[in-house]
């Protein structure tokens, strides 16, 4: 069976977050590799962390991460750096 290894791009969101879907429609216009959503509702280390920052998309490779609010444009430029 052959691993595949998860995906690198972490997006943090909540439940029921407008500016979390507005997010999502700017990764699918900047046609972004896949990542994972991690909701940081109930996790209190997350949400003490992201909380008023969500959404917030995180390279777990390169530590580094792309707070809200963030145009197609900017994803792409933050993607090649």
């Amino acid at each position: 069976m052959t691993h595949v290894p998860a995906p690198s791009l972490l997006l943090y969101q909540r439940d029921d977050c407008h500016l979390c879907d507005l997010a999502l429609e700017v990764l699918a216009a900047a046609r972004v590799p896949e990542f994972d959503s991690v909701f940081i509702d109930g996790d209190d280390t997350l949400e003490a962390r992201y909380g008023t920052r969500v959404p917030v998309l995180r390279d777990a490779v390169r530590g580094e991460e792309l707070d809200w609010p963030f145009d197609a444009a900017a994803v792409a430029r933050w993607l090649q750096r």
